[in-house]
């Protein structure tokens, strides 16, 4: 906790009463307005010697360790809606890392925010402010003519304890909160007698949770494997039709050029019956048209022929 307050309060520019929003994103999962946050540091470091002082090292998780921070919800009162923040701001800062700590190998999820309340904000200047500040109580009624009030979740200075499992595919928490019977602090040593039980049950959720995504796993490779074989059946059977199509045009480029063969062949027989001159004149002209036309030999066409084998090789069959 030594130099967390210093890099909460560098933060990036909040509407007054709001949630800070440091700009450092590796930090203890704390969430607090600024007039809040030497008590949410307080009850953090409270309940971080508290675990520790049973043998549970408090860190933020490292990146190789695959832990995900759940969804912290906020509203002291659940509601069906969220209003947070002076312009229905849905952002609320967290840190890019879940803080942990393990039982034997279980790891557990902790995050502490403050929870908001739902008040009324009155538009004045510009700004929202709440409905029971000094500022608009102390506003003289012309002052009030042109300003308007809405609801919105604004942080209340009460505070929310959340433990949780970070394993992906486990979906297990457990919170307590400050109450006008008890406050947080009161409550760590509850909180931390209740994490010391959790384990085997944990262990099974996890357990349970690595099957199932051994199988899912499974289920993917087998249905890549399915595509892989159909994509193979594809092609295998395309280079078969593409080979056909290739032969079939061959044959036909063959008769085609054995059509013209037999015109060469007939017009020389020809040429024989001519007069010197004539004949003379035409064998140059026949030869510049012969030497136009491609080869007649089948081995020629066979041989720019693709098999299907050359086209596409199987790798199943």
């Amino acid at each position: 906790m030594f130099g967390v307050e210093e890099h909460f309060r560098k933060t990036r520019d909040v509407k007054d009463g709001e949630f800070l929003r440091p700009y450092k994103r590796i930090l203890p999962d704390l969430i607090s307005s600024e007039a809040a946050l030497l008590r949410a540091l307080s009850i953090a470091n409270d309940l971080y010697l508290a675990l520790h002082k049973q043998g549970y090292r408090v860190h933020i998780a490292q990146a190789a360790d695959d832990l995900h921070r759940i969804h912290i919800k906020e509203q002291e009162v659940e509601r069906k809606d969220r209003k947070y923040g002076r312009y229905h701001s849905g952002s609320i800062w967290a840190p890019d890392r879940p803080t942990v700590f393990y039982i034997d190998t279980v790891p557990i999820g902790l995050a502490l925010t403050e929870m908001t309340e739902r008040v009324s904000m009155r538009y004045l200047n510009g700004e929202y402010h709440r409905e029971d500040s000094r500022l608009i109580r102390s506003a003289k009624p012309w002052q009030l003519t042109h300003s308007w009030t809405t609801d919105q979740d604004m942080p209340s200075g009460r505070f929310r304890v959340v433990v949780y499992s970070p394993k992906g595919g486990v979906d297990w928490s457990v919170s307590w909160q400050d109450t006008e019977q008890e406050t947080l602090g009161k409550l760590i040593p509850r909180i931390v007698e209740t994490v010391k039980g959790v384990k085997d049950n944990l262990q099974r959720l996890m357990t349970a949770a690595d099957e199932a995504e051994a199988k899912r796993k499974k289920e993917r490779e087998e249905e890549w494997e399915r595509y892989l074989r159909q994509e193979d059946a594809r092609k295998t059977a395309q280079a078969l039709a593409d080979s056909r199509e290739q032969l079939a045009e061959i044959i036909d480029r063959w008769g085609r050029a054995m059509t013209v063969e037999r015109f060469f062949a007939d017009a020389e027989e020809r040429l024989k019956s001519t007069d010197d001159e004539r004949r003379q004149r035409l064998e140059e002209r026949l030869s510049l048209a012969r030497a136009m036309m491609e080869s007649v030999d089948p081995l020629d066409f066979i041989e720019s022929w693709v098999a299907p084998e050359e086209r596409h090789r199987s790798k199943y069959i």
